[in-house]
């Protein structure tokens, strides 16, 4: 897998892989979500086999052009949550938390 170059959250283009902590990929990126009254980076949404999934930001180590490298364990990427609320991407819209919204 090409490992890309290490880029901003605001650059991470939607489809890049997600991987777990022993690489194993287990989703795509399907939308970032930021906080922008704080200007603050919250997570990812991924596309799964299990549907639609959060990461959280605390569990990101590694974004580049082409993937997103997490500290989960695989176990712990088939207990990740699903997106809380009702308004899941909308465009401007809240996510799930509240100043959720994603960035396209």
């Amino acid at each position: 897998m090409d490992e890309g170059r290490p880029i901003s959250y605001e650059a991470l283009p939607k489809g890049a892989a997600v991987l777990s902590s022993t690489d194993t990929q287990f989703g795509t990126v399907e939308h970032v979500l930021q906080i922008p009254e704080l200007d603050l980076f919250d997570g990812i949404a991924v596309k799964t086999k299990h549907g639609l999934r959060f990461v959280d930001r605390d569990q990101i180590t590694e974004i580049t052009t082409t993937l997103v490298r997490c500290a989960l364990t695989d176990e712990q990427t088939a207990n990740l949550p699903e997106p809380r609320g009702s308004l899941v991407l909308h465009p401007g819209r809240l996510f799930g938390r509240e100043h959720w919204k994603e960035l396209e």
